[in-house]
């Protein structure tokens, strides 16, 4: 008979706790989809509002990606140390207030400074929220259910291109309320989250078995516990990212993850600029933007289902490949009809919404416990100095190069992004998260687990 490894967690039924812990996680990444999208379409009013120009044009733009890469960098740590559940409420309570605050800037500083703070808890979330709901969730559905996270941010992203386009009939002043909106979701999310409780995973690498224990049998009913999580108390370091495999995961992901956001933030923020680049006109450019973010989203359909029956890295592999070829064709011929070019940009949409959500995947199953959050937010941190230099460069490019030199760009990063998986990529579907989060040597129990399942197959 095997021993379970990991079974109280890994091999459990799907509850109703999972898809409210589902659910309620996925609040951050929709606000996130929704906060970065939304200023491009404010951008349309706000700029001659505020005479933004040039540099400041760019840090508008690229403010709040600054700001994810701080706090990435440092609450995904911050949240290694002192748990998941506080800092779960935290990051939204500042995200909703800055969204309000949002709403009465008079100076380009002012919404600059905000749209940074807006930034520093986007970037909090993504570790918090993610971590929280990988060391709750079954592995036979950790893949779709983490993956779900980021097709949300899809739906916040389509939300804030609807929400836009409905807005932009409130006149000069269209854009504060614009940017006024993410509130809303905001103090919902916040609401829903109220009551979650801690990761006893968490809890059991911090030494606090007795918390840990009433959790699991809250969670899993009165026969689980916590022991069989196999959670050893170990130290949070930061170090730990920066030696032996663990370095190379953090490359790997970093450098995959980079090459995905920089173009998905570029057209999200710059959609309408390249719209009319591409030969739409300024009217057409509303409903042409709420499109591209719904292809974004339609393609998460199919890459959940995939991601768990082909695995992560094939999916990321052929994805990159396609990706690619749609920018390569747009860098190619930049005088092909309208229509053309904007069925490449769909394309390119479609693909990236079926493997972008994999990007919260690999961090939360390559690193352990003590250091997945921080390993999390260092990934997020890392991705976005690709993706604030391109925001804020993309406009000066745009003008001098042309729709050619930006598809340029963005086909390079995508087979950097091609290559590097190709190169350092590693398989994780279907294994339990202890095991995908070691140090590449499997543990004995493991192992035992591991040798039953193949001779009961």
């Amino acid at each position: 008979m095997a021993v379970p490894y990991t079974s109280v967690i890994d091999d459990a039924p799907l509850n109703r706790f999972h898809k409210k812990l589902t659910l309620y996680s996925a609040g951050g990444p929709f606000l996130d989809g929704y906060v970065l999208t939304i200023i491009g379409v404010a951008l349309i009013t706000m700029k001659p509002a505020l005479d933004l120009k040039g540099i400041e044009l760019g840090l508008t733009a690229a403010a709040a990606l600054i700001g994810i890469f701080f706090g990435g960098a440092v609450f995904g740590y911050v949240t290694d140390k002192v748990g998941r559940q506080v800092m779960y409420l935290a990051d939204l309570i500042a995200l909703t207030l800055a969204s309000v605050a949002s709403a009465f800037v008079t100076e380009v500083w002012q919404l600059i400074a905000l749209r940074f703070l807006l930034g520093v808890a986007i970037g909090a979330d993504y570790p918090i929220a993610s971590s929280l709901l990988a060391e709750f969730v079954p592995r036979k559905h950790r893949g779709k259910l983490l993956g779900a996270l980021f097709v949300v941010w899809a739906a916040g992203a389509a939300a804030a291109a609807a929400c836009g386009w409905a807005m932009s009939h409130l006149g000069d002043d269209a854009w504060r309320y614009m940017l006024a909106s993410p509130a809303v979701f905001g103090l919902a999310t916040l609401l829903f989250r109220l009551g979650t409780p801690e990761s006893p995973r968490w809890l059991m690498s911090k030494g606090r078995v007795e918390e840990a224990q009433a959790i699991t049998r809250q969670v899993w009913g009165a026969h689980a516990n916590a022991e069989d999580i196999g959670e050893a108390p170990q130290p949070t370091k930061y170090s730990a990212l920066f030696g032996g495999v663990y370095l190379r995961r953090v490359i790997f992901v970093g450098v995959f993850y980079t090459a995905h956001v920089i173009p998905l933030f570029a057209v999200y923020t710059f959609g309408p600029d390249i719209l009319v680049e591409i030969g739409l006109n300024t009217h057409s450019s509303y409903g042409a933007e709420l499109i591209i973010s719904a292809m974004f989203l339609v393609g998460g359909v199919p890459g959940l289902v995939l991601v768990d029956r082909i695995g992560r890295k094939r999916l990321l592999i052929w994805t990159f490949v396609i990706m690619s070829i749609a920018f390569l064709f747009m860098a190619l011929f930049p005088d092909a009809p309208p229509l053309a070019l904007f069925f490449a940009l769909a394309i390119y949409a479609v693909t990236s919404g079926a493997c972008n959500f994999i990007e919260i995947i690999y961090p939360n199953e390559l690193f352990p416990t003590s250091v997945r959050a921080t390993a999390t937010g260092a990934v997020v941190a890392i991705s976005r100095i690709g993706s604030a230099a391109s925001t804020f460069l993309l406009p000066v490019l745009l003008s001098n190069s042309g729709i050619s030199g930006v598809m340029w760009l963005m086909a390079a990063v995508n087979i950097a992004g091609l290559l590097v998986t190709v190169i350092l990529g590693e398989e994780t579907r279907g294994r339990a998260l202890g095991e995908t989060a070691g140090d590449g040597t499997e543990s004995p129990v493991a192992s035992v687990s591991r040798l039953a399942e193949r001779a009961e197959g």
